[in-house]
């Protein structure tokens, strides 16, 4: 899939609070507008500022309501492995699955209540009716200077299937993110932009 010619695209954004789902759609969302695009979006949140589940529903160029329908999306944006499965449900036959293989625990888990499904299996599961594009992001955001960049990391990944410039998009990242930190985060949207590459 590539975005050549395409402009009508569904994209969910899925992540646990904190992590920076909404930022992430946001700049989709400004590039978008940029571009002269309609773009729909909504978000829902669980307990979001206590780590609860975020996802994010962006649509492009499309004329319908704000909702991605179950299996309607292009791209699932996983920024934790076990959000992919949560939401799987909404990606398209055909669509990719791109994912931060690094996982944020629940409480219930580091309380001993509950373990943790292990990350391997995750992808297997993901990987078994889908194309699946998995990395450590948090591991990118690290090298471009501050772990909080893994949401850009993880915008730099879907701009390669985005139908926006990738020029656009990096303005929007240079207009979005906190002034002291925009090098950090233009080196994290070029890494993970070189994640899905070649």
């Amino acid at each position: 899939m590539s975005a050549e010619g395409i402009s009508r695209f569904d994209l969910v954004i899925a992540g646990v609070g904190g992590q920076g789902a909404i930022l992430a759609s946001d700049i989709i969302g400004k590039a978008a507008v940029k571009e002269n695009m309609p773009v729909r979006a909504a978000e829902t949140h669980g307990m979001a500022q206590r780590g609860g589940s975020v996802v994010n529903h962006i649509r492009l160029d499309c004329e319908l309501g704000s909702m991605i329908p179950v299996k309607g999306a292009d791209v699932l944006l996983a920024l934790e492995p076990s959000e992919a499965l949560r939401y799987l449900e909404y990606l398209s036959d055909d669509g990719i699955i791109i994912v931060n293989t690094d996982p944020i625990l629940p409480v219930t888990v580091t309380s001993g209540l509950c373990t943790y499904p292990d990350v391997e299996a995750i992808i297997t599961k993901l990987g078994q009716n889908h194309v699946v594009k998995a990395f450590n992001a948090t591991g990118l955001a690290k090298e471009a200077g501050h772990p909080q960049s893994m949401n850009v990391v993880m915008v730099g990944a879907v701009s390669n299937y985005l139908p926006i410039p990738v020029d656009t998009m990096l303005g929007c990242v240079r207009e979005l993110v906190p002034p002291k930190t925009i090098d950090i985060n233009i080196k994290a949207f070029e890494l993970g932009r070189s994640q899905i590459q070649g």
